[in-house]
């Protein structure tokens, strides 16, 4: 196997996960309309981090980069 492929494969597959995690995102209009009320929970707004659209953010964040990574060392092994 040449390294080339070694670094494709998870390429790809993070590739793959991106996609995945941003179609499980929810929209961000659907948190416009609780701001344009003026009404703060804030409960809500303590746990914020805690939410499931909170983790999708941060792992589309590291996925990314993990991607951005591979591709540069594509592109230096090309």
């Amino acid at each position: 196997m040449s390294i080339k492929l070694l670094v494709t494969i998870p390429q790809l597959l993070c590739g793959l996960a991106i996609i995945l995690i941003v179609l499980f995102q929810s929209g961000k209009s659907a948190g416009l309309s609780g701001a344009i009320g003026g009404v703060a929970d804030s409960f809500l707004a303590k746990n914020k981090a805690k939410t499931m659209d909170a983790k999708l953010a941060r792992a589309t964040k590291w996925v990314g980069a993990a991607f951005l990574i591979l591709t540069l060392i594509l592109l230096i092994l090309g």
